[in-house]
């Protein structure tokens, strides 16, 4: 990759419609407690929600759009995600 092909690549913020995918052990309060933090860092589209199960049922991946504001704003949401001991991978 070339440093224009990550210049072309950078996100501009605020990014009015940013998705962000958390994968996580599936169980009783894992997409509330996701939308939760979600909500408290950044405005989410909840339309955009979308929830599927790996094909074993072990894990779940929420899906959701926020408005992203910068990366400080990221970086705090992945480590609160992080933080709740219930969240595998954000991307």
């Amino acid at each position: 990759m070339t440093d224009s092909d990550v210049k072309s690549h950078k996100i501009e913020f605020p990014c009015v419609d940013y998705p962000i995918k958390v994968i996580g052990d599936t169980g009783v309060g894992f997409k509330d407690s996701v939308i939760e933090i979600l909500a408290k860092h950044a405005r989410i589209d909840i339309t955009t929600l979308a929830e599927r199960q790996s094909s074993n049922g072990k894990y779940t991946t929420i899906q959701l759009h926020i408005v992203a504001t910068g990366e400080d704003q990221l970086r705090d949401i992945n480590s609160a995600l992080r933080a709740t001991g219930l969240v595998h991978m954000v991307l």
